[in-house]
């Protein structure tokens, strides 16, 4: 069954209204929809629908609510993935995969080692990495789309790092510390975690219960991290881990690394 995501101000009463040009044309010349056929909506805020579909015309799908669920496959863990700017097309691959595993956030972060320079086309290159979210979420039906956020420097994401319960950074120099151990030993302790905090570029919405925690994962650029970079990244209260015995790309490291959280902290 097919899903679309609609704004919340497109579900009035028994009805939501369907008006994404993108998604009509999908409707009409991909899946041939017919009335009666049924499909899964999501508000990207908070709730899922299944609906079956009353009319269809060149403006608008209108479409009869049959089921109304909290959001069923999105994790507890709200993870922010602060990834070093990765050149070519490497940074879509970071998307496309981390969406699938159920990265909430996506920021990309200008860092002193970071290959790729900035021409001023970053606009063009932010709308089409949110476009490649958005149709890994329909792949996967996921219950919101992940925001990938305007570029960010690397003392603007340090501002941001004591609004997060865990601060996890792989780093290559790192041979005491593995990501599962540090992972076993934070969410063992006693301690309660501090308030989760909103996530950047992400209206507070209700979504995550009083026990989600919010996990920042910060990825270096191809060159990796400076060792001033470290430096602030461990005083900010980041733990540098290890992922393993070998060393992995930037577009790898993330991945690897937000399986390994998923695995320990929704499994």
């Amino acid at each position: 069954m097919s899903k679309f995501f609609v704004d919340p101000s497109a579900v009035s009463g028994a009805h939501i209204y369907l008006e994404n040009k993108d998604d009509l044309h999908h409707l009409r010349k991909v899946l041939r929809a017919r009335p009666g056929m049924e499909l899964d909506i999501s508000d990207g805020d908070c709730w899922e629908y299944k609906t079956c579909l009353e009319e269809l015309t060149e403006d608008c799908a209108t479409l009869k609510i049959l089921d109304k669920q909290k959001f069923a496959t999105e994790p507890a863990t709200r993870v922010t993935l602060y990834q070093g700017v990765p050149k070519a097309s490497k940074m879509e691959t970071v998307i496309q995969k981390t969406v699938e595993m159920g990265v909430d956030t996506i920021v990309p972060v200008f860092m002193e080692r970071t290959v790729v320079v900035e021409k001023g086309n970053f606009g063009k290159k932010l709308e089409r990495w949110n476009k490649i979210a958005a149709e890994a979420v329909k792949q996967c039906k996921r219950g919101l789309i992940p925001r990938v956020t305007e570029s960010y420097d690397v003392d603007k994401m340090l501002a941001e790092l004591p609004n997060y319960d865990l601060i996890i950074c792989p780093y290559e120099n790192e041979d005491g510390l593995t990501i599962k151990d540090f992972l076993r030993t934070a969410t063992q302790s006693s301690a309660a975690p501090p308030p989760a905090a909103v996530q950047p570029g992400r209206e507070s919405t209700g979504r995550t219960g009083p026990q989600a925690l919010r996990v920042a994962l910060i990825i270096g650029p191809e060159g990796g991290f400076s060792e001033g970079e470290i430096e602030k990244l461990k005083a900010a209260g980041a733990a540098t881990v290890t992922l393993g015995k070998t060393i992995l790309r930037t577009e790898t490291a993330g991945l690897a690394a937000l399986a390994m959280i998923m695995y320990e902290l929704e499994l």
